[in-house]
């Protein structure tokens, strides 16, 4: 049995990150159930679940880069990651306020993580959390968290204590959240973010005690829950899931007309934004002014925005105004299960959907007819966008091009859901770029769905690939020993070269690669590279192997200054 911490340090972080996100996954469509607040568009679970994955996505990838092998990170460096995943994939309402909880939580855990530390991250990220909502509600996931901050309040040394009792005091809030808003009274539910918080702080307690909360029913005073709508009784079950006084679990999301004003705002924005903290105080004015459910979170100049309007075009021009937005996201509250804006055409038969490295592939990807998502430097995407991308492909059958090797769980993973949804998914396991060129270059639409998967698999398979980086520090390699700032050439995903400077080692890495044979090589050069490397690799090509072509794009900001590909 592993030692239990006794304070939360970065093994309990990822602990409770991965515990967070299992927790998420299984109660996932039942928060979705029964969400009704702001708006009944059935999506806090899964926005809930996203942010989460984010969080632990970033958090591992701090345990990756750790290169020691007999400890583990800083327990600054876990948090802090937790945070910043957290912040930049956050989704709805509820995800971005759960962002500005854990940043809060890390601003203080970052220095300690034991009893005190941690009371004191509770009541912090209560408090941010209300500051960033711009009209906070009671009975809401800020309710349940102020709740767990109180909870923990007093002098109990030990870590387990405090985290068990700031679970107990947001679950006794939650049960009380249909008493606080009339909405939820009269759905019979509980608030759906309040739950999912709950979830989250369940998990820590196991990542902390070792063993799973019990989920059964509970109220503050540890009496049956009060009777709200006219006498019938709210209760929480294993799992937390709000019945009825008939004992039928609620199928959402639910109709509240009273509340849910159906003449409401018509979408919901959402973009991360580089800005300075006093163009964001203006941002929030000029938000706040065109719509409601504001939630703005982050800071550092890096945050997070989330509201609700009808005029969206206005509310992006209002983050350009502040500084730069990007990962802009416009749904319509009126499409189908809340997902992005389209005309409700007949699904087309076939898509492919692309995981590019760069805007300058995006295009030509995009030009080819595929759909794509955009892996940025350190910001892999997520499992929940590569579902939203095969969601806007809009068809009956999707081929998913991944076009990394760290890829391949989460595409996995978004295929397997949207299998649920009723989509033919195939899942080609490409690991890089190039091999995503190749497989498109031979995409047929009016084939059989077999046939083409396995065509588009064949060229894929028959292109080999390589990279150029820079090491960033000192390291090991299959090639022997490199500095900090040396040219690294993989080919196949391990280093085969060290060089000093990118054309004497982009000829090397040719040159082995060519050696194998090839007819065709494929460039794609980085944003800072200049034309004429790639006049002169094309000149290097042409002079020493006769019967090969060489075909160059423009890949855009991406993490290497050059791929190659060989078929």
């Amino acid at each position: 049995m592993p030692q239990l911490p006794d304070d939360l340090d970065a093994v309990a972080v990822r602990t409770w990150c991965s515990l967070a996100l299992e927790a998420l996954g299984r109660e996932r469509a039942e928060i979705d159930a029964i969400n009704v607040y702001p708006i009944a568009d059935g999506d806090t679970g899964t926005n809930l679940y996203l942010t989460v994955e984010s969080a632990a996505a970033a958090v591992e990838a701090v345990f990756a880069a750790h290169e020691t092998g007999t400890t583990a990170p800083a327990t600054a460096d876990a948090v802090r990651a937790m945070a910043h995943g957290a912040l930049i994939g956050a989704r709805g309402n509820s995800g971005t306020i759960l962002a500005q909880l854990l940043r809060g939580m890390a601003g203080v855990l970052a220095d300690g993580g034991d009893a005190a530390h941690l009371r004191l991250a509770l009541t912090r990220a209560a408090a941010a959390a209300r500051q960033a909502v711009a009209h906070p509600v009671e009975g809401t996931v800020l309710t349940v968290a102020t709740a767990a901050a109180e909870a923990a309040q007093g002098d109990e040394p030990e870590l387990r204590a405090v985290v068990r009792a700031a679970y107990e005091g947001a679950r006794a809030a939650l049960a009380r959240t249909p008493e606080q808003l009339a909405v939820l009274g009269r759905a019979g539910v509980v608030d759906a973010g309040g739950r999912g918080l709950v979830a989250v702080l369940g998990a820590l307690v196991e990542a902390v005690t070792g063993q799973a909360p019990v989920r059964g029913p509970r109220t503050g005073s540890g009496k049956a829950p009060a009777p709200v709508d006219g006498g019938s009784v709210v209760g929480l079950p294993v799992g937390g899931v709000p019945v009825p006084a008939g004992g039928a679990l609620v199928e959402g999301p639910l109709d509240c007309p009273e509340d849910v004003d159906a003449g409401g705002p018509a979408f919901e924005v959402i973009y991360l934004l580089e800005a300075r903290d006093e163009q964001v105080d203006r941002l929030r004015t000029r938000l706040d002014a065109l719509g409601d459910s504001l939630v703005v979170v982050g800071g550092d100049g890096l945050w997070h925005v989330h509201v609700h309007v009808d005029d969206a075009g206005a509310a992006v021009e209002a983050g350009v105004e502040a500084g730069r937005p990007y990962r802009i996201r416009i749904t319509h509250f009126a499409t189908e299960s809340g997902h992005d804006v389209r005309v409700q055409a007949e699904p087309a038969q076939r898509a492919v959907v692309v995981v590019v490295p760069g805007d300058g592939l995006a295009g030509l990807c995009t030009e080819a007819g595929a759909t794509t998502v955009i892996a940025r430097p350190g910001e892999p995407p997520a499992s929940g966008e590569l579902v939203d991308a095969i969601r806007r492909a809009h068809a009956r059958e999707v081929v998913l091009l991944p076009n990394d090797a760290a890829l391949r769980h989460t595409a996995a993973a978004a295929a397997e859901q949207a299998r649920t949804e009723g989509v033919r998914v195939a899942l080609v396991p490409t690991r890089a770029a190039v091999q995503g060129i190749a497989a498109l270059a031979v995409h047929e639409p009016d084939r059989g769905f077999d046939e083409d998967v396995v065509a588009m698999t064949a060229a894929a398979g028959a292109t080999r690939y390589a990279e150029l980086a820079v090491a960033e520090r000192q390291s090991w390699t299959m090639a022997g020993i490199c500095q900090a700032g040396d040219i690294l050439g993989l080919i196949d995903g391990d280093v085969a070269v060290i060089g000093a400077d990118v054309p004497a080692t982009a000829r090397t890495v040719l040159d082995r690669m060519l050696a194998a044979g090839g007819e065709l090589v494929t460039l794609v050069l980085g944003e800072d590279v200049p034309d004429a490397l790639a006049d002169a690799l094309e000149e290097h090509v042409r002079e020493g192997y006769l019967a090969v072509d060489t075909v160059v794009y423009r890949g855009g900001h991406q993490r290497a200054p050059l791929l190659i590909g060989i078929e």
